[in-house]
């Protein structure tokens, strides 16, 4: 039987009578007790990471697929991944219930259709090669559930990010992760701790991951694409880092070499073949 714990009264009640600071001190207070529920849950997450790690190493992708809130994490950490580690788009798939406009405004029902999440994956002639990983705070959204018993009769490995233990949606999941932060300070909505527990199991994922397929060196994003000029001052100083190359030589790497690992591996060829 599953735990609705997601669902249960705030600790706190009589919201309105508390003053700004006292509300804030609360949130605050709540807010601290989730990363010590990610905790409980690291090996089942590591288990999770190590499967997606071994399909993308075999030339798979991973999709998150979830409604509302949870959908709308999992396209935030899918669309970074390109810009930070500088994989094509389509490695990291979210998606989410009601489509692309449901990322901006509520689609009414859209995570209670049964048929569709299924639909939504098959249009990216979705493999065996690929992974699906659920989202959805209750771990009861039917759009999410479905999608992954499909995904589990047609071969596809599944795994889930729940915040209710023994959910319905970790039945169709190979890999479930259950991150149980309690009742919300406001009964119900679970765009605060919930959310704050997914996006950071999220941020684990592809990070982990990321660093697993060599695009982290170091501790430095070389692959990232520089697409301001923040990114780009960041970069010439990781190659003088690197290096010890003048910042003018720096900047002339990045700019013909166009990524700092390429620029750095130039700058260590050309230096080889002159000494």
């Amino acid at each position: 039987m599953e735990d609705r714990i997601t669902e249960s009264s705030s600790n706190y009640n009589d919201l309105e009578k508390m003053s700004v600071g006292e509300l804030l001190t609360n949130i605050n207070r709540e807010d601290k007790t989730v990363p010590l529920a990610i905790e409980k849950a690291l090996s089942n997450i590591e288990s999770l990471i190590n499967c997606v790690v071994s399909k993308m190493e075999n030339g798979g992708r991973l999709f998150y697929i979830g409604a509302g809130t949870s959908g709308r994490l999992g396209i935030v950490d899918a669309s970074e991944c390109p810009p930070t580690y500088g994989v094509p788009h389509g490695l990291v798939i979210g998606i989410i219930a009601g489509g692309d406009k449901a990322i901006r405004k509520a689609v009414e029902f859209a995570e209670d259709s049964e048929t569709q999440g299924w639909k939504d994956l098959e249009e990216h002639n979705i493999s065996e090669k690929d992974i699906v990983v659920g989202i959805s705070a209750s771990g009861t959204a039917p759009y999410v559930i479905e999608a992954l018993k499909s995904c589990q009769q047609n071969g596809i490995a599944t795994g889930c990010i729940a915040c209710n233990p023994n959910s319905a949606m970790a039945n169709f999941s190979d890999f479930p992760v259950a991150v149980v932060v309690g009742p919300e300070f406001v009964t119900g909505s679970t765009r605060m701790k919930a959310g704050t527990a997914q996006k950071l199991v999220l941020n684990m994922i592809t990070t982990t991951t990321m660093v697993k397929l060599g695009r982290v060196k170091g501790n430095k994003m070389v692959d990232m694409q520089l697409s301001n000029n923040k990114l780009v001052d960041r970069g010439v100083r990781m190659i003088i880092e690197e290096t010890g190359a003048e910042r003018t030589t720096a900047e002339q790497l990045l700019s013909e070499h166009g990524s700092v690992r390429k620029a750095v591996e130039h700058f260590k060829n050309d230096s080889q073949s002159h000494s």
